[in-house]
């Protein structure tokens, strides 16, 4: 197995990059700034992509793929969403190579080749998507368009970490058109609560929801909600966005409809997304020291079954009991994993499953076929008993139910215990250098003040919580007059 993980206390960046690599999730590739996805990683992926698509579709929306190349004039044409991706762009500029002359067996660009215009490698897919629903939409009998598209896109990062920060990720991005702009503005809310949903239910992270600044807004929006999450260093991450884009794309492109009056109004637009970021999040609130701690609703595996024998014989007896439970907990919907390799010894197979973060491991060894009992380890708190065998699928039943809401809990308890109200510039900088976590503080609303606190202490404003009251006060850095809170933090 080697060595054990740096712990988080020593330091956490070395744990976070040591866990991903060793729990065989994502290794870094040949290409720079770009990761190869492993299959137990790509299984966690998988099983976020399943859930989120479902409750995609159960409100009403259908996936579809559209190009990874977009004409750069398309590109330009929303001016600020150009703008704000201009410097993270790949670039296509030519199509073909020859034989390099003067270097037998090696190849270069054929000058001849070039592109008359250049191809962007999509950041993100509002030009191409935007440019085909002017085919699409007419009339009000066209709308509304619930589209969404799992993909990859690209975004040139000169300093990468695995699932974090990626120059290519994988995610969903949804694009919708609407009549109204109260349904737009309905459609980017509603993708917002499925997103904070997910990330509860699922991954068990618990998230605030809230808008944007201005400065942290999507390029291209006139409204950006998110819901954010708190890592176990303090730091927050931003888990989902959706966003509400006005007629913005729909007058760049020039996507009109004929409404019910028979007027010709242009449409309005959402967009939404969530990546392979998620896979970063899942890590970094639940693991410990050990290893990957999952969720049971995402774990690919959600328990193993270890035989502990000597012999054949042995073997084969323990085999029958493990097969027989392994069906029996397949029967309730869990999956299970029954690992008789001979290539590895029982302690070392604790040790990955650990690493690996399978919520719940069985051992069964020649004193419990005496004794009619399995030995239940939960990767959660790390405690082990011994379960009568008729008890085991029930026992492991519930369990599933009791370490989904537990991580949940434990997750929420860290959160809300590191939400820390202040209201002078001195105790802003005292918690962030001494505690860490979500500042709630007062400001006074303009992209200045905003900047200067991110200058001088890197944090940002994360939220405009949703669920605040309304509270006059003063801007924690200028003084002003302030009527409500937002959340600060330091982020990934």
């Amino acid at each position: 197995m080697g060595k054990k993980l740096t712990t988080r206390a020593e330091d956490y960046s070395k744990w976070y990059n040591e866990l991903v690599v060793k729990a065989d999730l994502a290794e870094n590739s040949a290409v720079r700034g770009c990761m190869v996805i492993k299959p137990y990683g790509y299984a966690i992926w998988e099983k976020m992509q399943a859930e989120l698509d479902r409750m995609f579709k159960e409100t009403g929306h259908q996936n579809a793929y559209f190009p990874l190349f977009v004409p750069k004039n398309l590109f330009e044409a929303e001016e600020k969403n150009a703008e704000g991706f201009a410097k993270e762009c790949a670039v296509v500029t030519h199509y073909r190579l020859k034989n390099n002359p003067d270097d037998p067996g090696k190849l270069v660009v054929d000058p001849e080749a070039k592109l008359e215009e250049e191809l962007v490698v999509r950041p993100t897919s509002e030009a191409i998507i935007w440019n085909t629903y002017k085919n699409w939409v007419q009339s009000y009998r066209d709308l509304p368009l619930l589209i969404n598209q799992w993909a990859n896109v690209v975004r040139w990062e000169m300093r990468t970490r695995l699932f974090l920060r990626t120059a290519e990720f994988l995610w969903q991005e949804g694009h919708t058109a609407h009549a109204t702009k109260q349904e737009a503005l309905d459609e980017a809310m509603q993708m917002n609560d499925i997103y904070a949903t997910f990330a509860e239910d699922f991954m068990a992270i618990p998230v605030i929801k809230g808008s944007k600044t201005e400065n942290e807004r999507f390029a291209g929006a006139e409204e950006t909600y998110c819901i954010e999450a708190l890592m176990q260093d303090g730091k927050a991450l931003q888990a989902g966005t959706s966003h509400f884009l006005g007629q913005n794309f729909a007058k760049a492109f020039d996507v009109k409809f004929a409404s019910k009056e028979g007027n010709l109004e242009h449409v309005w637009a959402t967009s939404w997304g969530v990546s392979t970021r998620l896979m970063g999040a899942l890590i970094m609130t639940h693991s410990d020291d050990n290893g990957l701690v999952l969720p049971p609703n995402l774990a690919p595996v959600q328990v193993v079954i270890v035989p502990i024998y000597k012999g054949d014989d042995q073997l084969e007896q323990i085999s029958e009991v493990a097969n027989q439970l392994a069906a029996d907990l397949r029967a309730k919907g869990i999956s299970v994993k029954y690992d008789d390799r001979d290539t590895q010894k029982p302690g070392w197979k604790f040790a990955q499953y650990e690493l690996q973060g399978v919520p719940v491991r069985l051992a069964i060894g020649p004193k419990d076929l005496e004794k009619g009992t399995v030995e239940l380890a939960r990767r959660d708190t790390l405690t082990k008993e011994f379960v009568e065998r008729d008890k085991v699928v029930e026992k492991v039943d519930a369990l599933m139910t009791e370490m989904q809401q537990s991580l949940f809990n434990k997750a929420r308890d860290y959160r809300d215990s590191h939400i820390t109200s202040v209201d002078s510039f001195d105790e802003f900088k005292k918690v962030l250098k001494e505690k860490n976590g979500f500042i709630s503080a007062h400001w006074d609303g303009t992209s200045e003040t905003e900047n200067k606190i991110k200058d001088l202490t890197k944090a940002t404003i994360r939220c405009i919580p949703f669920n605040q009251e309304q509270e006059s006060g003063s801007c924690v850095l200028t003084g002003k007059p302030s009527s409500q809170r937002v959340l600060f933090a330091k982020a990934y």
